[in-house]
C-alpha cells in the first residue's frame, strides 16, 4: 500500500473513531488536534491519544495500559499484537480509563 492510500484510509478512520467517540456519551473529552491526533480527556486528566503513524502505515493508539498499533487488513484496523479490532480496543480503554463501560460502533 502506498503512502497515498494508507493516508486515505487513515484520515476516514480517524473522522470515524472521532464520530464514534461523540457518539458513545460518555463522560469524557475529545479533542481533534493538528496532523489528524485524536486527545480523549478524562475527569483525572488521564489521556488516550490515537494517530496515524504513516511510515509504519499504522494507527497507534496510546493508552494508560499500553501502545498499541493496528494496520489495515479486509476493511479493518487489526491489532499487529494480539489480532484485536480497533473499536474492541479502544472501548475496552477508554472504559478502563472512564471508569465507565464504552460501547462504540463503527459506524
Amino acid at each position: 500500500m502506498d503512502e497515498g492510500e494508507f493516508g486515505r484510509l487513515a484520515d476516514a478512520e480517524m473522522a470515524r473513531i472521532e464520530a464514534a467517540l461523540e457518539a458513545c456519551g460518555g463522560d469524557f473529552d475529545v479533542d481533534l488536534q493538528p496532523g489528524g491526533v485524536i486527545e480523549i480527556e478524562f475527569e483525572d486528566a488521564s489521556k488516550v491519544v490515537i494517530n496515524r503513524h504513516s511510515a509504519a502505515r499504522e494507527i497507534w493508539l496510546a493508552a494508560r495500559s499500553g501502545g498499541y498499533h493496528f494496520a489495515p487488513r479486509d476493511g479493518r484496523w487489526i491489532a499487529a499484537r494480539d489480532g484485536a479490532e480497533l473499536y474492541t480496543v479502544l472501548a475496552r480503554v477508554v472504559g478502563e480509563q472512564s471508569g465507565v463501560p464504552v460501547t462504540l460502533s463503527r459506524g
